[in-house]
């Protein structure tokens, strides 16, 4: 049998077991080939064929929108069954729900977020990117303070997340004819005609991408001469792009992937777009790992109002990833 796609709860008082449920409700014919990670009173309610893997205390029930520490340690649970259940062989990858990170905190948790947690219990050094419908977005730094970014963009950091955004470009290319079929291939995940070799822009750290110097130097003396020499790897690589206009000229057809240089630079407009489409990416591990874009929203777990659309998506672009990275194995 092939590993199944390992969905974890994410906080089980947040959203995440609410949109888990509507996408086997909605992908009935998938279920089969997935297996749900969170607490057993959970997994009980759920009519489905999918494989169901209790973890967190035994008679743990959770109240939607009523976040506690026993919850968070379901969360970090699930986490955890999900790593070692790739590491073995067992899941071919894994959609994470939401988590608060607040409540992981209180019981010990020491990650920033879920990235840093998989590349930890993977290896690997991971690119967090993004993607909806029409934006795709990577970022080389994203979880540090603005003040600490001009001196973590080296050309090892640059190298890494160039190759990440490359492969990102590619998930969505036409596939090559040894590349299997998704069973279902929504418009969300072929808008837009990637080209060979993805054309892939960067944004420049100053305004203006320092305007020659005038507004900051680290793109003339430090970013567009490590770029410069990636170029021959990667022939559709840009220098360093006015960040107030490049994601308008990705809109436009002209890139297929953006490189933001921080965290808000890149989500800001893709959240802007996109809120309830995009999906997380961690690229850069052995192992494919998405998650919807949005959190555990405990305002309104529990009321009918949360949307499956990311969770889907990120379903979606897990099984492009997995099918991509094998078929590359193969060739």
């Amino acid at each position: 049998m092939s590993p199944k796609l390992a969905f974890t709860c994410g906080d089980p008082a947040g959203i995440g077991p609410e949109v888990i449920a509507a996408w086997l409700a909605t992908h009935p014919d998938e279920a089969a080939d997935v297996a749900l990670i969170g607490p057993a009173s959970w997994l009980e309610k759920l009519d489905t064929p999918a494989t169901k893997v209790p973890v967190g205390l035994e008679g743990f029930v959770a109240t939607p929108g009523k976040p506690s520490g026993e919850g968070a340690l379901v969360a970090w649970a699930a986490l955890e069954r999900a790593a070692s259940g790739c590491r073995e062989g067992e899941f071919s990858g894994t959609v994470t729900g939401p988590v608060s990170k607040e409540w992981l905190a209180r019981i010990g948790y020491s990650f920033p977020g879920q990235t840093e947690f998989f590349a930890a219990r993977w290896g690997g050094e991971p690119v967090m990117a993004f993607c909806g419908g029409r934006l795709r977005v990577v970022l080389a730094t994203w979880h540090v303070p603005l003040h600490h970014v001009p001196r973590l963009l080296g050309p090892h950091l640059l190298h890494r997340t160039v190759a990440a955004a490359d492969e990102l470009a590619r998930v969505f290319a036409p596939p090559a004819s040894a590349l299997p079929p998704l069973r279902s291939q929504p418009e969300w995940a072929q808008a837009g005609a990637i080209l060979t070799p993805p054309r892939i822009g960067v944004c420049g750290l100053n305004p203006h991408a320092g305007e020659a110097g005038l507004l900051g130097t680290e793109e003339r003396d430090l970013i567009n001469p490590a770029l410069d020499h990636l170029r021959p790897t990667f022939p559709g690589l840009s220098r360093c792009e006015p960040g107030d206009t490049l994601f308008a000229r990705q809109l436009r057809g002209e890139f297929d992937v953006v490189i933001a240089l921080y965290h808000d630079q890149g989500l800001a407009p893709l959240k802007t777009v996109e809120f309830d489409e995009a999906v997380n990416v961690t690229l850069g591990l052995a192992h494919v790992r998405t998650s919807p874009d949005h959190g555990t929203a405990f305002g309104i777990a529990g009321k009918g109002e949360a949307r499956p659309t990311s969770f889907a998506n990120a379903v979606q672009v897990a099984r492009r990833l997995i099918a991509t990275r094998a078929a590359r194995r193969s060739a």
